[in-house]
């Protein structure tokens, strides 16, 4: 081991708060993850099992929602671990780089979601 490598590692004890920070952060992904998946699993379970006159437009509109939401949901996972892996790494090389457009895509993806489900709630009316 080179005495660069073993100074950094050593020097990791110092950001022990950082990389702590850093795994909170990524699982609050996965929870949100697990909330964004169960809105879309909800309101496609509900729809179907409602006494609601049936509707194929609405129908295959909550289907899409359903998929929508578990897409979406596999997006920020994988989103999450990378910015996880790669605030990993800043952290390790002592820099730091926000992550403006990891917040931006999931931002304007749940308001399309949102959205979905506002159009939804119109169309069951």
């Amino acid at each position: 081991m080179s005495r660069q490598t073993y100074r950094k590692e050593k020097n990791q004890l110092i950001y022990t708060q950082q990389h702590l920070a850093n795994e909170r952060t990524y699982l609050a992904w996965i929870r949100t993850v697990i909330s964004i998946v169960g809105v879309g699993f909800l309101a496609t379970s509900l729809h179907f099992t409602m006494g609601v006159t049936r509707n194929p437009f609405v129908d295959v509109f909550t289907v899409a929602l359903g998929i929508f939401a578990c897409i979406f949901g596999l997006a920020v996972i994988f989103s999450a671990t990378q910015n996880y892996k790669t605030k990993r790494q800043q952290i390790i090389n002592e820099t730091f780089t926000p992550s403006n457009m990891h917040i931006t895509l999931i931002s304007s993806m749940l308001a399309v979601m949102i959205i979905m489900v506002i159009i939804y709630f119109f169309m069951i009316m």
